[in-house]
């Protein structure tokens, strides 16, 4: 179990990485066709952000869960899928207010 927590750390480091660089206005980091009519890029950006801290923290939490044992390793499993599923709904919700679609 411990090498899933490590998994779920680094993933977290790498996934919370890019949610800084978002925020901080490197939008280029979303594929160009995700943001073709996107007019206020900051804002965008902003949330997106967001949207992705939200996904980053799905896996750090799941690898804290992960830390108790394994006897907690259906809990770890049920946090890091709900916490991925509320990250990518935000991130869709912003694609949908900002992009004028998901795709």
């Amino acid at each position: 179990m411990i090498l899933y927590c490590v998994i779920m750390f680094a993933a977290a480091v790498l996934l919370g990485g890019l949610a800084i660089a978002i925020c901080r206005g490197k939008t280029d980091l979303i594929h160009s066709y995700h943001q073709s009519r996107v007019t206020d890029k900051r804002a965008y950006g902003k949330a997106f952000g967001r949207g992705m801290f939200v996904t980053a923290l799905a896996p750090f939490a799941s690898g804290v869960i992960g830390l108790f044992g394994e006897n907690m390793s259906m809990a770890a499993v049920v946090v890091l899928t709900v916490g991925l599923g509320l990250g990518i709904g935000l991130i869709c919700a912003v694609q949908a207010k900002y992009n004028k679609g998901i795709f």
